[in-house]
């Protein structure tokens, strides 16, 4: 698991959460993290921990061929 530059980072975790349908609040409270933490890491801010970073590609794996795409971007094997 590696994920580049922080406005990669961000733009995972955007497109990560607008293919879920969730608001930042609805994304956080599924990572277990902050509304703000969400806010930081799409602002640029901030990037997520390694552990958060692996529950974001845990949910792309889960969402079969809509999260492919990222995986195979922000996840490379």
């Amino acid at each position: 698991m590696s994920v580049a530059q922080t406005p990669l980072v961000a733009e995972m975790v955007r497109e990560t959460r607008h293919r879920l349908g969730l608001t930042q609040e609805q994304f956080a409270a599924k990572l277990g993290v902050s509304y703000q933490s969400v806010n930081r890491w799409e602002n640029r801010r901030t990037k997520p921990l390694p552990m958060i970073l692996k529950l974001i590609e845990e949910m792309l794996r889960s969402m079969g061929d809509r999260g492919q795409d990222l995986l195979d971007k922000h996840f490379p094997s």
